[in-house]
């Protein structure tokens, strides 16, 4: 066992890296509850063999230096592999970005900002539980209330990090707490009721979510979710957007999409969802990609 309960990697990065972007995913918390960001790291409280740990990602001179610092057992033997994954999942490495770019750089509308914005990513969730958390959250309301309820969440979980950041808790953990306990953060009886039953599923083994979807897969794997009450299309679509590296929802219904395209095409007119699904349609299996693109055209923070 490592007597300080740290562990550090290197993960190389490719050229160019859009390190602003990875960060600005990460600050959307001015409170700094369980992500803390300064100029070129982020420091984030995870759930760790059931106990806080500190995630710290640094970005400079082509790499990101990864730690992992523990307040519970380890670092295990696994965990090596399991943070090179973790890493890269969240660092957006694993999406097939420079397929898409090869293919499509010379598309006569498209082609012009993606070279543009070459090597841009959707930067991800530290697990595909908590993007479905936050999409569940995130339902019908502001992202200034969805932050809000998702702070009080974590708070009120208690899992927190001898650093001093809170941890973003797991399954096992928002088992701890009930419907009330939920109600009391914000979550409405929707939203308490489906975060309960998603956790206990998995706890339960029920519902086996895989690290990544893919166009085999995420047919299947959105079915298993939308079946829980309270999970809907739009839910789903977010968290495997920002939690499986799943490029490839249509998006068409976002109005930032639309509008982007809309200044894209050169149109005066507004575009609408269903003219939005039929062009981003022959981006697929990338769909997502070119529609983060369309979002990039007016603000990092907005994809």
């Amino acid at each position: 066992m490592n007597n300080n309960k740290k562990l550090t990697i290197t993960v190389p990065l490719p050229e160019p890296y859009h390190t602003a972007d990875f960060l600005a995913f990460h600050l959307r918390d001015n409170h700094h509850v369980a992500e803390e960001v300064t100029e070129n790291r982020v420091m984030k409280g995870i759930c760790l063999h059931s106990h806080p740990a500190l995630l710290t990602l640094e970005i400079s001179s082509g790499e990101a230096r990864v730690t992992l610092s523990t307040d519970g057992p380890g670092p295990l033997p696994e965990d090596e592999a399991r943070m090179q994954h973790l890493a890269r999942h969240m660092l957006g490495l694993i999406q097939p970005v420079e397929e898409f770019e090869t293919q499509y750089q010379d598309h006569p509308l498209a082609g012009p900002l993606i070279r543009q914005q070459k090597g841009l990513r959707i930067y991800q969730s530290a697990t595909p539980f908590e993007a479905i958390n936050w999409a569940i959250i995130g339902q019908q309301i502001s992202v200034q209330a969805a932050i809000s309820i998702r702070r009080r969440l974590i708070q009120h979980i208690g899992l927190r990090h001898s650093s001093g950041l809170w941890c973003y808790p797991d399954a096992a953990h928002i088992l701890q707490t009930d419907f009330d306990g939920l109600r009391s953060c914000g979550f409405s009886v929707g939203k308490a009721n489906a975060l309960l039953a998603l956790s206990e599923q998995l706890e339960s083994g029920a519902l086996v979510l895989p690290d990544v979807v893919t166009p085999e897969n995420a047919d299947a794997v959105s079915a298993s979710l939308t079946a829980i009450k309270g999970i809907g299309t739009w839910t789903v679509s977010y968290a495997l957007l920002r939690g499986f590296n799943y490029l490839n929802g249509s998006l068409h219904g976002d109005i930032a999409v639309r509008r982007n395209l809309q200044r894209l095409l050169a149109r005066d007119e507004k575009i609408t969802a269903d003219e939005t699904q039929e062009w981003l349609a022959d981006f697929a299996p990338w769909r997502a990609l070119m529609a983060a693109h369309l979002w990039r055209l007016e603000s990092a923070a907005g994809y």
